[in-house]
């Protein structure tokens, strides 16, 4: 994550940012192929600067380059995703107490 001043000054060293972009990247961006075809399509264009929505801009042929390097080859969205992100849940929130309790399978499809 990037405050609201350390977004002000433009991003120069992309490795050194990384750790501040990298899990929102992983997580809203919807699949490596896209960031791909992304990469592939911009690569075309004469870019000085890259400015995200959120956080510092990226400024310089050399940031550029670093950041589609980067985000080309990141494993995101749906790559990550496995029987583990898909499994009935070993607890629940109690209503009344709401508090975490452990559920075998049986108490689980009852309540619901």
């Amino acid at each position: 994550m990037t405050s609201g001043a350390e977004a002000r000054k433009p991003v120069v060293n992309v490795q050194a940012h990384i750790p501040r972009m990298d899990a929102f990247h992983r997580r809203y961006m919807v699949s490596n192929k896209i960031l791909r075809l992304w990469t592939k399509m911009a690569r075309q264009l004469d870019v000085q600067m890259l400015v995200p929505q959120h956080g510092a801009p990226i400024m310089g042929k050399r940031a550029v380059e670093d950041f589609y390097c980067w985000i080309e080859n990141l494993e995101c969205g749906i790559d990550v995703f496995n029987e583990s992100n898909y499994q009935i849940p070993g607890a629940y929130i109690d209503p009344v107490t709401r508090q975490i309790r452990a559920a075998p399978l049986a108490a689980m499809t009852e309540a619901s």
